[in-house]
């Protein structure tokens, strides 16, 4: 494991001493495992990435019942915090305190919020974290199979559980988008096959390890054709029908979240989850015009080098018309990545002293979508970072590099690697503070151009507009879920700004609209841990080492923005 020394240096510094634990140490140790072993039986991990869905036996309760239950549970935990006294606690437990409770003071709220009443977005849904599960998932021993049958056999009531809550959002208005959420069947129907050898569900019993006999080969082969036929395909079958005939006839007229009743509430909420911090809408859309302002300014001296005469939009066009831009096959774009990435990594040792253990894949993306899920944190599976190598017209080479950077390495397979090898408790490993992971994301691909990367002009303006397009998010989501935009407005902004294709800026627009408050998470991120570098640099002077502040900016795992500056402070204060 890793040890925390960032904690060690920023509160055990030798000017003070470290205290020792007082007797209050081993209750709340004791209250963190209470916590930590009920989160495993109910398999509901408060602010993890929903990406991260595993199958695990018994599938988690999202009936009324089991909310009810883990809210209580969250309540209980809460009362017995308030008699833990944080001044009698050692200084690396009195973090730990703080961020404990700030996860069950944040999880306490999002009870009262409708938060479950949007169990699918634009890109995901339950259906398709399940679908996608096998896939991320190494089955090695008869336990595994076991769980897996289990999985499978509890579908039925998994599904009717989340057809029985959206059924309470459409009694209560809180229904997606029309437009936004035409053709979404299409995520559904992909599972529904006729021959089940090709379903993904069959997937783990197409090939077995050699420890499972051939007797329990064919056992285990039989099972799971029998659970697919008899519990999962119809049940999908079940769930297509009901959101194309009663869902999508509940479909809401407008945009933004603002539309609905208690929604311009409800979008703040969703603003404080995402961002960790209480920034107004207002603060936000000014601050992404601030942002495209001092971007666009790099990006037409990118073009004036290379000697284009035209409008910027003229020149965004180009690019995306472009066959050069473009991989030849789904395998040529793997590829690519992957060398990307191998570059990268052996210039790690250049920014960190810490280097993860935990490894990562290259894969084509089930959904079409690029993105990275982490390990299962058991030793068993790998990091993947995901690419639409099926669709690879979509994923233009000019923004290959930033797109690796930031889903591979620096990025979130670096940064979630050495969050599982912690030396902290068992909570704190899977946290995901979207503001922290996403703005670690988009800050690691400006690390590629201090590494040196970034040499084709093409690629360095792709670079930008990605930068420049994460910005747009602060505008476009904020101006349709706060401001009354339409869709098609953002989808302008976006064409103007951004070098991505039309159909990928449709794409983009509805993930916003259907995920209000999450794309806002990078570019804030990012800002602060700029500006956390640029402190550092000015304070520290000579005895800033990038290497020794990535260190600290990764080695206490995911943080709200303000812990993570709080710890940063006392880090320069330790180093100065």
């Amino acid at each position: 494991m890793i040890k925390n020394i960032v904690l060690s240096l920023a509160f055990c510094f030798a000017l003070s001493g470290c205290e020792a634990p007082s007797d209050q140490s081993s209750a709340f140790k004791k209250l963190l495992d209470d916590h930590w072993d009920t989160v495993l039986q109910e398999q509901v991990f408060f602010r993890r990435d929903p990406d991260a869905f595993r199958m695990n036996g018994g599938l988690p309760d999202f009936s009324a019942e089991g909310r009810g239950r883990r809210q209580a549970f969250n309540e209980d935990i809460l009362a017995r915090l308030a008699t833990i006294d944080p001044a009698k606690l050692s200084q690396e437990d009195k973090v730990n305190h703080k961020l404990f409770k700030y996860e069950r003071e944040a999880e306490r709220e999002s009870y009262k919020q409708p938060d479950h009443l949007f169990p699918l977005n634009f890109y995901a849904g339950f259906h398709t974290y399940f679908a996608e599960a096998p896939g991320k998932m190494s089955f090695l021993s008869a336990e595994d199979y076991d769980k897996y049958l289990v999985s499978l056999a509890g579908y039925p009531r998994y599904n009717a559980d989340f057809i029985t809550v959206m059924r309470q959002a459409m009694a209560a208005g809180y229904t997606h988008y029309c437009e936004t959420f035409k053709g979404y069947e299409k995520t559904i129907s992909r599972s529904i096959v006729d021959d089940i050898t090709k379903s993904e569900f069959f997937a783990p019993v197409a090939v077995f390890p050699s420890t499972i006999s051939a007797e329990k080969q064919g056992e285990y082969r039989r099972e799971v054709s029998r659970l697919i036929a008899k519990d999962v395909l119809p049940e999908y079958r079940r769930f297509y029908a009901f959101f194309t005939e009663e869902y999508m006839a509940k479909c809401r007229e407008k945009a933004g979240i603002g539309s609905l009743e208690g929604g311009a509430d409800y979008y703040r909420y969703l603003i404080n989850y995402y961002t960790t911090t209480n920034m107004e809408p207002s603060e936000i859309h000014a601050l992404g015009m601030s942002e495209i302002k001092r971007i666009k300014v790099e990006m037409d001296a990118i073009i004036a080098s290379v000697g284009f005469e035209g409008t910027f939009r003229e020149f965004l066009d180009g690019m995306r018309a472009n066959p050069k831009f473009y991989a030849d096959s789904g395998q040529d774009l793997l590829e690519k990545a992957s060398y990307i990435a191998k570059r990268m990594e052996g210039e790690m040792p250049k920014w960190f002293t810490l280097l993860p253990r935990g490894t990562y894949t290259i894969k084509e993306s089930p959904g079409g979508a690029e993105y990275y899920v982490a390990s299962a944190g058991d030793g068993k599976t790998s990091g993947t970072y995901y690419i639409g190598a099926s669709n690879y017209r979509s994923v233009p080479l000019y923004n290959l590099e930033a797109l690796t950077y930031h889903e591979a390495v620096p990025g979130h397979h670096f940064q979630n690697a050495l969050a599982q090898e912690l030396d902290a408790p068992e909570f704190r490993k899977t946290l995901y503070h979207s503001a922290y992971g996403e703005g670690w994301g988009l800050y690691a691909e400006s690390l590629g151009k201090d590494a040196g990367f970034y040499q084709d002009p093409y690629s360095d303006f792709g670079r930008l507009t990605y930068e420049i397009w994460r910005a747009c998010r602060l505008v476009v989501d904020t101006g349709m879920h706060s401001f009354g935009w339409t869709r098609q407005q953002a989808v302008d902004f976006l064409l103007n700004y951004t070098a991505l294709s039309e159909r990928d800026v449709q794409k983009e627009v509805d993930r916003y609209i259907s995920w209000p408050g999450q794309a806002l998470s990078y570019k804030i991120g990012e800002l602060r841990i700029k500006a956390l570098r640029q402190k550092a640099q000015k304070e520290l002077g000579e005895k800033f080492d990038i290497r020794l502040f990535h260190d600290a900016i990764l080695g206490n795992g995911s943080l709200p923005i303000a812990v993570l500056e709080e710890i940063m402070s006392k880090w320069i204060h330790a180093n100065s």
